[in-house]
């Protein structure tokens, strides 16, 4: 499967895409968000977050916790901000082994390093002059095969 892309003109248009992704999402997954600052990694994120917890819930940014967890209904979800890790090794000290029991969503995923999965789902936010382009370009079978739903 090819990447999929997504016109987002606002962010009710990221919280549905968010939305629509929930249902495919599984204990074990991960979820690599890409895009410069203000792209809408956050954003994306609270959506999802919400979705899997089934309301709405306060997601506050860890960029300066670098972690946040949540307690979903199935697994637990990691929510990183990698933004001020310094060293690709930090991320261990982070309960990055908890993870794989749960979903990790990872924002700026470049700086973990070689710990990040090969097998995973690359989500690339960029903004665009009429908001934003949203592309998921899964890694292995399972998302293949799991992306034909939304």
């Amino acid at each position: 499967m090819d990447a999929l892309e997504f016109h987002l003109a606002d962010e009710a248009a990221t919280d549905r895409l968010a939305r629509r992704l929930a249902p495919h999402i599984r204990a074990g997954d991960v979820i690599a968000l890409h895009g410069g600052l203000g792209a809408g990694k956050t954003t994306f994120s609270r959506s999802l977050i919400s979705a899997i917890l089934g309301a709405r819930t306060e997601v506050p940014s860890p960029t300066y916790t670098l972690v946040q967890t949540y307690d979903g209904p199935d697994f637990p979800i990691f929510h990183f901000d990698l933004y001020r890790l310094e060293e690709p090794d930090d991320v261990m000290e982070l309960g990055w082994d908890e993870t794989m029991d749960g979903l990790a969503l990872i924002e700026w995923p470049a700086k973990a390093g070689d710990p990040l999965p090969a097998w995973r789902l690359d989500l690339t936010l960029e903004q665009t002059a009429d908001g934003r382009t949203a592309r998921l370009v899964p890694h292995g079978e399972d998302w293949q095969t799991r992306l034909h739903g939304i």
